[in-house]
């Protein structure tokens, strides 16, 4: 079972190819990555029961498993260009993401690993800014360098090119959409480079993945988890930028807006997070002041999976028709289904990961799944 330690590990050389291949295999993301490691004791257990598990799931084919070649290429491939695939808890991670829900097994990390280590602060805001928001966007991240913070962003244009730039002598962190080899935007690949000698990239997708739609509300979780507060400059109502304010406030980090004009649409989002009762921005020291209480609080991080395999007891297939038969479109809590299922928990949970693996679950946010 995965535990907590606060103590930094270090997965063996087999254990890492293990683990990529596991994650990198079909429909097992963070969420079901864990919970296989927490049923079968190791990747290597839960990479064999994946094929039994989907047929269990209902699955009429097996889904794509990771090979060892594969994995081999993949760790082969990012060394040559500086990529280190670590897993929580280990030397890179950033100590704070490691403590998140769906945290990536396994992050692709490039630039100095000391700068992961160091308390962040996210800044991320439109991507078509104003003169005036550009400028206090730097004026921003350049303070909260040089009170030693990490700034960390998403690479995109406006606000975020800003705030690395601006940060890069510092300490700067870029979360990728996409992989270490497909940088976007293309234009931003020699910012990126510039980052590396006193920051870094990050990553949980494979090195050639080109970011899609879908990848970029993904990788707004690593940027608000990894820091201890997300501040936002210039969002519209309908803005990505928002989604990493959600996120923040979800996993229990400060969010930060700084007041824009209101006939400015630009402003429209962060007027509202202040509503909402963000806290309001117009200095580094008010981020500062707010963040100092909870970088005192210790906090617990990931530990490497157990040597040995854990006992699995298969579902009778009474037990699987009742659990699959209170699962609908709408998402239930896993605490209630165990309930209402009268099943134990472990019954539960393999019913679940076979559906998943089987590509007829979905996970949501706060323990609940619905059938696909």
């Amino acid at each position: 079972m995965i535990d907590t330690a606060s103590t930094p590990v270090r997965l063996t050389g087999q254990q890492r190819r293990d683990w990529l291949r596991l994650i990198r295999s079909e429909h097992v993301g963070p969420r079901t990555f864990r919970a296989l490691i927490n049923q079968f004791g190791s990747a290597r257990a839960a990479l064999e029961r994946l094929p039994d598990l989907a047929r269990r799931g209902g699955a009429m084919r097996t889904g794509r498993i990771c090979s060892e070649d594969e994995a081999d290429i993949e760790i082969a491939r990012g060394s040559r260009i500086g990529v280190l695939l670590v897993s929580p808890g280990e030397a890179g991670y950033p100590s704070r993401l490691a403590t998140i829900d769906d945290a990536p097994p396994l992050l692709a990390i490039r630039g100095n690993r000391e700068a992961m280590a160091r308390p962040m602060i996210a800044i991320v805001g439109s991507r078509n800014a104003s003169g005036a928001g550009l400028k206090f966007a730097e004026t921003l991240a350049r303070e909260l360098a040089d009170a030693e913070f990490v700034v960390i962003s998403g690479l995109a244009r406006g606000i975020d090119q800003a705030a690395h730039r601006a940060s890069a002598a510092g300490g700067s962190v870029a979360v990728l959409a996409g992989g270490h080899e497909r940088i976007y935007p293309p234009e931003h690949e020699h910012l990126l480079l510039d980052l590396l000698a006193f920051g870094g990239a990050i990553s949980e997708m494979p090195l050639g993945h080109v970011p899609r739609a879908r990848d970029f509300p993904r990788r707004n979780r690593l940027i608000s988890g990894a820091a201890l507060g997300v501040v936002v400059i210039e969002a519209a109502e309908r803005s990505g930028s928002l989604i990493t304010a959600r996120m923040a406030a979800e996993q229990g980090r400060e969010v930060f807006a700084v007041p824009g004009s209101p006939l400015d649409p630009r402003a429209a989002g962060t007027n509202r997070l202040i509503k909402q009762g963000a806290t309001l921005v117009t200095e580094a020291a008010d981020i500062i002041n707010a963040v100092a209480p909870i970088m005192e609080r210790p906090f617990e991080l990931p530990s490497r999976e157990p040597d040995d395999e854990m006992s699995f007891d298969e579902p009778d297939d009474s037990d699987r028709a009742r659990i699959i038969g209170l699962l609908g479109p709408s998402p239930i809590g896993i605490d209630d289904l165990i309930r209402l299922a009268k099943a134990s928990p472990t019954t539960v949970r393999v019913v679940l990961l076979e559906l998943e693996l089987a590509g007829r679950l979905e996970r949501h946010g706060g323990g609940l799944v619905s059938i696909v």
